[in-house]
């Protein structure tokens, strides 16, 4: 009795259930869609989350007030830069004083990066990567916080110049952040 038993149970294991009837079709798998449950509305490459990952990428909203505001100093910076860019001078320490020379007061920031005063941030080109390795082109970076909502963002280097508006970017302020986060 005992082996019977033995042998019912370890007949069945793995099964599930009661036996499949031989006359009743299987039932069909069930269908899945192709689109991901997690995807955002606006979601640039599909990705979950994708959003909330890049919002450190989107400059924030400016008042129009503050753009306006915002367009007035592209406009004086504009013909400055174009000045440098035609007559080679696209370094730091050039653009700078040429900057200065606007009115502006260089950014100052303490020793844990709190803001002790000023608006301009003058700054090399940012490093890429290229090939196998790292270059940082000639060239300078210009970022002009005109108001907590308001930047002008420029750049001059040997091929070209341009000078924008945008809101702050959440963590780097004026400046578009790095790809890599």
């Amino acid at each position: 009795m005992l082996l019977a038993s033995t042998a019912a149970l370890l007949a069945s294991c793995g099964q599930r259930g009661t036996p499949a009837d031989p006359s009743t079709p299987p039932s069909p798998s069930p269908v899945t869609s192709a689109a991901s449950p997690y995807v955002e509305p606006g979601a640039g490459d599909g990705a979950p989350h994708y959003n909330d990952n890049n919002a450190h990428r989107r400059p924030g909203d400016m008042s129009a007030t503050s753009e306006r505001d915002a367009e007035k100093e592209a406009a004086r910076i504009d013909p400055v830069l174009k000045r440098l860019w035609k007559q080679g001078d696209w370094d730091p320490e050039t653009v700078l004083p040429a900057m200065l020379a606007l009115g502006y007061e260089e950014l100052r920031t303490g020793p844990k990066g709190g803001h002790l005063g000023g608006q301009l941030d003058v700054r090399p080109m940012e490093s890429r990567f290229e090939t196998d390795h790292y270059v940082t082109p000639e060239g300078t970076r210009i970022g002009l916080r005109v108001h907590e909502d308001a930047c002008v963002t420029a750049f001059v280097q040997k091929s070209n110049y341009s000078v924008s508006v945008n809101g702050p970017y959440m963590e780097t302020g004026c400046f578009s952040p790095p790809f890599a986060h």
